[in-house]
């Protein structure tokens, strides 16, 4: 295939992953912040569509490539050897989410799943995952959409994907608690456990780590403001090796028992002094209406 080199700020966006994950919702943000977008295509004919696509003058491009290409499927290796080749850099944003999740989610659309065939619908789950595997452990940002809503989703999207800039790291600081699972799309995982925990103060309990009384007893203990200095530092020093190996986004959870005082606390802190430093940075919190 004979394509010209691509310029330095065309962006190609390749979304896949699970059935049932999001792939439309995050498609959908895409187009939303001006992404030309096309869902479905063969991914042999990506790099052709790449080179149309440019040279209509269109900055930014996305793709939706998943099992329903079905035979086409396993001409990915191909497709991202072709992109690298014509010098077009490409972000591939996955997205899964639990097989029980899925499970519902299909069933409440009344679809079979691409790959099940004859056989159950879990059984076409097991078959995408394992097809997935390779893109899965080659993936720019992997977003578990599991406890996610539809506009945390794509204000997961929308954080990493706005803007022009193809040299700057963008930070997501989640906090999570434990008892509801670790994030399994997290790139560090910390644990601030080892603060004093504000659900045994009786007036703090109702309250979240977001509201100042809970903000401030959290943020009072020095263990807290020295977790936060290395904190900072260490993300500071994976930015550089993060750029220079051209990963552009990351993924950071804080998580405590519940997921509702210490990790809020302290991934609201720790947002706020990582954006002084110029990264941008946007913080969620996943399990703080969680009983």
């Amino acid at each position: 295939m004979n394509i010209q080199t691509a310029p330095t700020g065309f962006r190609v966006a390749v979304v896949t992953g699970m059935t049932g994950a999001g792939r439309t919702t995050a498609a959908n943000t895409l187009e939303d912040l001006g992404w030309y977008v096309v869902d479905n295509l063969p991914p042999r004919l990506v790099p052709t569509l790449c080179a149309l696509v440019e040279r209509s003058e269109m900055p930014r491009l996305a793709v939706v490539v998943d099992c329903r290409s079905k035979r086409f499927f396993e001409q990915l290796p191909t497709m991202f050897t072709e992109l690298n080749e014509a010098g077009y850099r490409h972000d591939i944003l996955y997205v899964e989410a639990n097989d029980e999740i899925i499970v519902r989610r299909q069933e409440s659309v009344r679809r079979p799943h691409p790959l099940q065939g004859d056989g159950r619908l879990l059984d076409g789950i097991i078959a995408e995952r394992e097809v997935l595997a390779p893109v899965r452990a080659s993936a720019d940002l992997v977003i578990d959409t599991t406890a996610l809503n539809v506009h945390q989703l794509r204000d997961r999207v929308a954080h990493a994907f706005e803007g022009d800039s193809l040299d700057q790291l963008r930070v997501t600081v989640l906090s999570f608690g434990f008892k509801h699972g670790i994030p399994v799309d997290a790139d560090l995982t910390l644990d601030v456990r080892f603060l004093p925990n504000p659900h045994w103060i009786p007036e703090l309990r109702p309250h979240s780590g977001q509201d100042a009384p809970v903000a401030e007893h959290v943020l009072a203990e020095p263990a807290a403001q020295d977790f936060l200095d290395h904190l900072v530092s260490l993300v500071q020093v994976m930015k550089e090796g993060y750029l220079r190996e051209g990963k552009r986004f990351a993924t950071v959870a804080i998580g405590c028992t519940g997921g509702r005082h210490r990790s809020v606390a302290i991934a609201e802190a720790f947002a706020q002094r990582l954006s002084g430093t110029g990264i941008v940075t946007r913080v969620m919190h996943r399990d703080i209406d969680r009983a």
